[in-house]
């Protein structure tokens, strides 16, 4: 399995892309900064480069509690702080005037949906798009 999974970083990096977290030069990281204010995110379409790697902020500046929940996302990107996300690893959860950094790189292109778990029913969703 140990072969297997070095010819995999291998083909990887041979791409361009990075294996793991570790091999992701983290100094480059394009900041972009996401507001969750009460029932909207600011902005609400995302747009990020494959291969280039991130410095998510979302910011709660509302009054309750709100969570970035993009499951599919967060499932495609290599993170280097996966301890910011919730146990489930699908979310980041934010109470009223805290802030998060999340840093990743996507590997490959994609589209991806955006809620607010708690309220989507209020329109609180948004798009996530790796070009």
């Amino acid at each position: 399995m140990t072969a297997m999974r070095t010819a995999t970083a291998f083909l990887l990096v041979a791409i361009g892309l990075p294996a793991a977290a570790a091999d992701v030069d983290w100094s480059l990281a394009r900041p972009v900064t996401v507001k969750l204010i009460d029932e909207r995110f600011v902005p609400d379409a995302l747009v990020f480069e494959h291969g280039v790697p991130y410095r998510l902020r979302l910011e709660n500046t509302g009054h309750h509690m709100h969570e970035f929940t993009a499951p599919e996302f967060l499932k495609a990107v290599v993170v280097r702080n996966p301890e910011v996300l919730e146990a489930a690893k699908n979310e980041l959860l934010l109470q009223p005037g805290e802030h998060k950094d999340l840093y990743f790189v996507a590997p490959s292109a994609g589209r991806y949906g955006l809620t607010c778990a708690d309220h989507d029913w209020d329109g609180m969703t948004g798009s996530i798009t790796v070009r």
